[in-house]
C-alpha cells in the first residue's frame, strides 16, 4: 500500500523548573503526563523532555492546555519554584504509518521540532505552527493570549481548568476534587475558564481551514 501524507499534529514539550520537582511530585506528574498522552504515540526523554504524535490536530491545543495545567497545579509555593510546561505544536503533512517518533519525518514533526528551538530562547511557554502564513498569524495572537493566561494561573485554578479540559462539567469537579459548588465556579472564572474555551473553538475553527 502506498504511504498516504494526512494532516497530523506533534507536540513537543518539557517540563519548567522540572530539577526542582521533589521526587515524589516529580513521579506525580510524569504519571498524569503519560496518562494524558497514554491515548497517543508518544515518548519521554531526557527525564523532562517529550514528544507526542497527534492523529487529529484539533485535539493537539487541548492536550497541550491539559498538559500545563497538571504542571501548573504542583506550584504549590512560587518563591520556590513554578511549574509549568513549555511547549510547541506543528501541524502539518505527514506520510503513515509512523512507526518510531525518534525518527519519523514529514511537515509536522520539522515545524514542531524548529519551533521549539525558538521556544527555548524566548520567555514563552506556548507555540503553534503549520505551513500557512495566514493560519499563524491568528495561531500566534491566539497563543500570545493563552501564555497571558496561564502566566497568572494558581495551583488551584489549574486543578479546576485540568478537569474542565478533560469534559467535565463544573459539578463534576466538585464531586472529584470535594470542594463547595461556589469555590469550584470562582476558580473557574478566575482561571479564566470561558474565555480558554473560546480560545479553543477559535483554534479548532483555523485547523478547519486546514484540513
Amino acid at each position: 500500500m502506498e504511504k498516504s501524507k494526512k494532516l497530523r499534529a506533534v507536540l513537543i514539550g518539557d517540563i519548567v523548573n522540572f530539577t526542582k520537582l521533589n521526587p515524589a511530585t516529580e513521579k506525580k506528574l510524569l504519571k498524569s503526563l503519560s496518562s494524558i498522552l497514554t491515548p497517543y504515540s508518544f515518548e519521554f526523554y531526557r527525564g523532562d523532555s517529550f514528544q507526542a504524535y497527534i492523529k487529529e490536530p484539533k485535539s493537539s491545543l487541548r492536550i497541550a492546555l491539559l498538559c500545563r495545567t497538571y504542571a501548573i497545579s504542583q506550584t504549590k509555593d512560587k518563591r520556590n519554584a513554578s511549574y509549568d510546561i513549555r511547549i510547541s505544536i506543528g501541524i502539518g503533512a505527514i506520510s503513515e504509518p509512523v512507526k518510531k517518533l525518534a525518527s519519523a519525518k514529514g511537515e509536522a514533526f520539522l515545524l514542531s521540532g524548529r519551533a521549539f528551538d525558538e521556544l527555548q530562547k524566548k520567555d514563552t511557554r506556548l507555540i503553534i505552527t503549520t505551513g500557512n502564513s495566514q493560519i499563524n498569524t491568528g495561531l500566534e495572537i491566539l497563543a500570545d493570549y493563552i501564555n497571558v493566561i496561564f502566566s497568572n494561573m494558581t495551583a488551584k485554578q489549574a486543578e479546576v481548568i485540568s478537569g474542565l479540559l478533560m469534559g467535565q462539567t463544573q459539578q463534576d469537579v466538585v464531586a472529584e476534587r470535594g470542594k463547595s459548588k461556589s469555590t469550584v465556579s470562582q476558580l473557574a472564572a478566575s482561571g479564566r475558564w470561558p474565555e480558554i474555551k473560546k480560545l479553543l473553538q477559535h483554534f479548532e475553527n483555523l485547523i478547519d481551514y486546514l484540513l
